[in-house]
């Protein structure tokens, strides 16, 4: 048996697992790399296994960092099932589709810039169309029913308490006369969050009957996302909250909240209902500003199966969540950009969750420079990302190519996190096997996987396995042998794009421009003129680009195409920006 790490492995994102028997190769998860350029590189490339090979794909839930490059996967050749949960297929029916709408739009307008240099166009890593094909693969299974892949090699879902529809993967693999079991954790959630029930047991999950009786995992690999930290008393969340928004609302400017479009932008609709109802905090319009928040909101309401207790009685008591008389949806573009005359007194709740992408930025490059503005993180904010640079304490940062001051509050909640903590993760594998054969962390940066490491061995005994992105375990006879790759994956992703590269695909650039850049400057913008420039003639450039903006507007504004002008104002921002700041 060989098991390979192909994602989230020193890493928080790109949860990807490669597992070979005999006779079956599965992948668990196959998720998107998010984060610094860097790590968003490993999107681009060829996956490090055939697609074609593969049986099938067990879907631990439907966030972007494990579901993500599942278009992808299927683009390059792979035809077979994809295991989720019936609302983690739901989820991915309109979570995929919008992230292949936002590669378009982005390879669109990098493209408009590669244009103007003669440098080769690009293409999106999956379209919309490729996200909407994909569809078809999945095939539902419900928590702790087993399904059998191969006659060898089975699994079962068990409820990961994470967001809805999240899973635990057990997986059954029968060799050489023996059983093993490897129990994948996928992503902890943390207890007492709305909707989804705590997590389950997975020692209670992984009692499956075969030939040998019933037995604990052999095997754990396990998230470690806040391995070194402890949540915040999370009975105090709602009253922090409340303090938050009501000094908030004092000094009148708007609230920005970045949100996970899936299970974050729902929570918070939850707790907003509550302190409302309780008159915690004054009734102010709050808009969810993300089609894609919308469309699972959508779907939250009609997957109440597994709801805890607590939620199917608000929604029994008529306190849906989904229905608050002051909740305002914006779908469209032109819904998004009213939102910006908004001076203050507003909930605006838009995705991105780490303020990476999306219509957040437009929101926090609008509110950002204000005194009274108040943003609120409310999540994980990976290394390399916007929401990290502002929580790190940044006093300026750049949005779509524009330095932004930073005088708005900045406020990060931990209580919020959709993962266990330090003291639940160790319960969690306590409940799991704390007499594992073998335990395999991942899905942690270096000080967090670090340090649950050390207190594993502390209270369990168990020298932990903490595998580099790329690297494979042989499996035999209770015995592991790692095969490192000859060159760690991130190093070799440096030294192509000759690190800090200017964009993800820089290293595609022709050697014409490159050697344009190298003898005009590093902006490799100002090109050379053979004769003096006279500044009449700088003047009649200048009328003549500020009669063709003024076209350009009345044109879009007459056919309402409001998303194509702010991609243009943003390619002509990066231009001047590229020009002014060599």
């Amino acid at each position: 048996m060989k098991l390979c790490f192909y994602g989230a492995s020193q890493t928080v994102t790109g949860s990807c697992y490669l597992l070979e028997t005999t006779d079956t190769r599965i992948l668990i998860d196959c998720g998107m790399f998010q984060g610094s350029k860097i790590m968003k590189e490993l999107n681009y490339g060829a996956f490090p296994f055939d697609p074609n090979l593969l049986d099938a794909v067990i879907l631990t839930h439907a966030h972007i960092d494990h579901s993500g490059l599942i278009p992808k996967l299927i683009k390059k050749g792979f035809s077979g099932p994809i295991y989720a949960t019936t609302e983690t297929i739901e989820l991915c029916s309109v979570m995929l589709p919008d992230s292949g709408h936002i590669q378009e739009m982005e390879v669109t307008r990098k493209n408009r810039k590669h244009s103007r240099t003669d440098a080769p166009l690009i293409e999106p890593i999956y379209t919309v169309e490729d996200a909407v094909n994909a569809q078809k693969h999945f095939v539902g299974a419900a928590y702790n029913q087993k399904t059998a892949i191969s006659q060898s090699l089975s699994f079962q879902f068990a409820d990961a308490g994470h967001i809805l529809g999240s899973a635990h993967v057990i997986v059954s693999v029968k060799e050489n006369n023996t059983t093993k079991t490897i129990a994948f954790s996928g992503d902890i959630g943390t207890s007492g969050q709305p909707y989804v029930e705590d997590p389950e047991g997975i020692k209670e999950a992984c009692m499956l009957k075969d030939p040998d009786g019933i037995r604990d995992a052999c095997m754990i690999v396990m998230e470690t996302t806040y391995g070194n930290r402890i949540h915040p008393d999370k009975t105090n969340r709602m009253e922090n909250l409340a303090r938050v928004i009501n000094n908030a609302h004092q000094k009148g400017g708007n609230i920005i909240i970045p949100a996970f479009a899936i299970n974050r932008t729902q929570d918070l609709l939850y707790y907003l209902r509550k302190l409302q109802d309780d008159k915690k905090i004054p009734v102010m319009p709050i808009y969810i500003d993300s089609p894609l928040a919308v469309a699972a909101t959508r779907i939250f309401g009609r997957n109440t199966r597994n709801f805890d207790q607590e939620t199917k009685q608000l929604l029994e008591a008529g306190q849906s969540p989904f229905a608050m008389p002051n909740l305002h949806l914006s779908e469209t573009a032109e819904d998004s950009i009213r939102l910006n005359a908004i001076q203050g007194g507003a909930i605006i709740i838009s995705a991105s969750g780490m303020a990476d992408a999306g219509r957040i930025k437009h929101h926090l490059k609008h509110n950002l420079w204000r005194y009274d503005a108040t943003v609120i993180f409310v999540g994980y904010q990976a290394q390399g990302t916007l929401g990290r640079f502002l929580t790190d304490g940044a006093k300026e940062v750049t949005i779509h190519g524009e330095k932004v001051a930073v005088n708005a509050e900045i406020v990060a909640f931990q209580g919020f996190s959709a993962h266990a903590d330090q003291n639940e993760l160790l319960a969690w594998l306590k409940a799991a096997g704390g007499n594992a054969e073998h335990l395999i962390l991942v899905h942690g940066e270096d000080d967090a996987i670090q340090a649950f490491s050390s207190l594993v061995q502390q209270k369990f005994g168990i020298a932990s396995i903490i595998p580099e992105l790329g690297e494979c375990l042989e499996i035999a006879d209770g015995e592991i042998k790692r095969l490192k790759p000859s060159k760690p994956w991130l190093k070799e992703i440096e030294d192509r794009m000759g690190y800090p590269a200017p964009q993800e695909w820089q290293s595609h650039l022709s050697k014409s421009v490159k050697q344009r850049s190298s003898e005009e400057g590093s902006a490799g913008r100002a090109f050379k003129r053979r004769r003096k420039v006279l500044l009449s003639e700088a003047n009649r450039a200048y009328t003549k680009l500020r009669k063709d903006l003024k076209l350009f507007i009345d044109r879009s504004n007459e056919r309402k195409d409001y998303e194509n002008l702010i991609d243009t104002f943003e390619s002509i921002s990066d231009l001047l920006t590229e020009v002014s700041h060599p």
